[in-house]
């Protein structure tokens, strides 16, 4: 699902959020992944009984992202979502966003958080807006640009 994300995203021109490479193939890519399914919880959306989408929540953000700082309460932090292009426009992403904030207010937690690619137009950043969340602190990654966005769940 992750190479396909990043098929379709060079085919329309979007190089700068995960590169060009099929992210199996980049440096640590399968690693993440096998982190993502033992030290976080992984969700699985599906449709016509198949993967149609994934999400993946963490009590904090990831460390490969330093310049973002753990919240001062605690927040669950959405690590990872991606949905199977083939089901574009169904709702998939926004379901699983609606399942994470369901799941942090069911842990008594009344904060969740995402980062994002913050380039190309800020289409990502105005999807997030879309499902209830609200921009709280922009990084640089290098030259990646990002968003940190959150939401109250309590």
């Amino acid at each position: 699902m992750l190479d396909a994300a990043v098929a379709w995203m060079n085919a329309r021109g979007n190089t700068g959020q995960w590169g060009t490479v099929p992210y199996s193939r980049t440096a640590g890519g399968v690693e993440r992944v096998r982190r993502y399914t033992t030290e976080c919880a992984p969700y699985i959306a599906e449709l016509d009984g198949g993967p149609a989408g994934t999400l993946v929540l963490h009590t904090g953000p990831s460390p490969q992202m330093p310049m973002i700082a753990p919240a001062d309460e605690p927040e669950r932090y959405v690590r990872l979502l991606v949905s199977d292009r083939r089901h574009a426009g169904r709702g998939v992403g926004a379901a699983l966003l609606a399942h994470a904030v369901r799941e942090t207010r069911r842990a008594g937690v009344g904060l969740l958080r995402v980062d994002c690619w913050a380039g190309g137009g800020g289409d990502l950043v105005a999807y997030y807006e879309r499902n209830g969340f609200t921009r709280t602190e922009s990084f640089l990654a290098g030259a990646w640009p990002g968003q940190v966005l959150a939401r109250r769940v309590d």
